[in-house]
């Protein structure tokens, strides 16, 4: 229920913000799974922050479609 409140106060280009901030991580990592090597500690963390980032991309979006309904 907070979460639909914090929502309702945040002005539109927080939003905006956050999702280029998420964006931004998300495509930086899938560039670099892409490019380091299987098995390594960094194709580890690179896959991780990807994951993270969509996680990330997901929140944004549900937080924003809840507030337009």
């Amino acid at each position: 229920m907070w979460l639909v409140t914090w929502c309702n106060l945040m002005n539109p280009d927080f939003g905006r913000a956050w999702f280029r901030i998420a964006a931004t991580i998300t495509l930086v990592s899938a560039v670099l799974v892409y490019l380091t090597e299987p098995g390594t500690a960094e194709r580890v963390v690179s896959v991780i922050t990807l994951l993270i980032g969509l996680l990330f991309i997901g929140v944004i979006v549900i937080l924003i479609r809840r507030n337009r309904s």
